[in-house]
């Protein structure tokens, strides 16, 4: 494993020679006195637009894992996102709580304009996480990681789990409102199918440079095929956060993951007032606080504070 680990890290590393910040250096251990500024969605958008490769707190390739965190974070954005969006938050909070934290962007075509992510074939994003993660992995000498994705960004890591050898690489996979057995886009994806145009509608998203969205659709052969053997992969422990104000995942339970080591949770269950939609997952409050419980130690029966909401996106 450790030399299948050797050449992922070595391709990835050639791969990304001219934007590595490791040096070879002594490694420093994550500790939290180093405070990171924790962004929100307004800085969020500031990434999206200034900074779609680089976010405070993430991809430092001299950090030494904790015996406390032993584990590195890696986070995943969605569909047309990036990692400076995605991590505004996330990244920096779990950064000054003492966890190596990276986080890298995927799915690049030429509809992308270096902002716009998430897009190409979803087996093709697998091996870029598959390379990246090898390449945490090698920097840090961590035996796994923790992933946390949001939509794609918590499906497509299944992919790698499953047919790319990651169950042997990730301990926990948190997945934030993700598209796990795909999208009826309210309604639009079954209008389609029963007019006879789905095939025209995803032969468009293909032109486009988007083929990603076809593989997210409900009942997709992508989705079938992903989840022909079952949810979930003995040795990752699984843990599902929706929102009941999710308008890209429909029906919502599509995002549960069901055998297994697999909990799932409705926001709402614990916060009713909780208006969080979709993409703002990332910037809730009590999602934030389940993560970090998730990600130990664990308090058994753990409830967060209902306050600090995200948005409504």
């Amino acid at each position: 494993m450790r030399g299948h680990r050797f050449r992922r890290g070595l391709a990835a590393a050639v791969l990304t020679a001219c934007a590595a910040t490791y040096t070879g250096a002594a490694a420093t251990p994550a500790t939290a006195e180093t405070t990171h500024p924790v962004g929100d969605l307004a800085t969020a958008v500031g990434n999206y637009l200034f900074s779609p490769d680089a976010v405070a707190g993430a991809n430092d390739w001299s950090c030494e894992p904790s015996g406390e965190h032993p584990y590195p974070v890696v986070l995943v954005h969605g569909t047309t996102s990036n990692l400076g969006f995605s991590g505004a938050r996330l990244a920096p909070t779990l950064a000054n709580a003492g966890y190596c934290v990276y986080a890298f962007n995927y799915g690049e075509t030429s509809a992308s304009l270096g902002r716009v992510y998430g897009l190409g074939d979803v087996t093709a994003s697998a091996r870029t996480m598959s390379a990246f993660v090898g390449r945490v992995l090698d920097a840090t000498g961590a035996a796994r990681v923790d992933v946390i994705g949001n939509s794609q960004g918590g499906m497509m890591p299944n992919y790698y789990i499953k047919r790319l050898g990651g169950a042997a690489e990730v301990r926990t996979m948190i997945g934030l409102a993700p598209t796990n057995h795909g999208t009826t886009m309210g309604g639009l994806v079954d209008l389609a199918r029963s007019l006879n145009v789905l095939g025209l509608v995803n032969d468009a998203f293909r032109f486009a440079g988007a083929p990603a969205y076809t593989q997210q659709e409900d009942g997709s052969d992508f989705q079938n095929a992903l989840f022909a053997d079952g949810d979930t992969v003995p040795g990752v422990r699984y843990l599902t956060i929706a929102t009941s104000h999710d308008t890209t995942v429909t029906p919502l339970a599509n995002s549960f993951l069901h055998g297994g080591d697999s909990t799932n949770i409705l926001i709402q269950d614990l916060c009713p007032d909780d208006p969080v939609g979709h993409s703002g997952l990332w910037f809730d409050g009590p999602v934030t606080q389940l993560v970090l419980n998730a990600l130990g130690p664990a308090t058994p029966g753990f409830t967060p504070q209902c306050t600090d909401y995200g948005p409504t996106i």
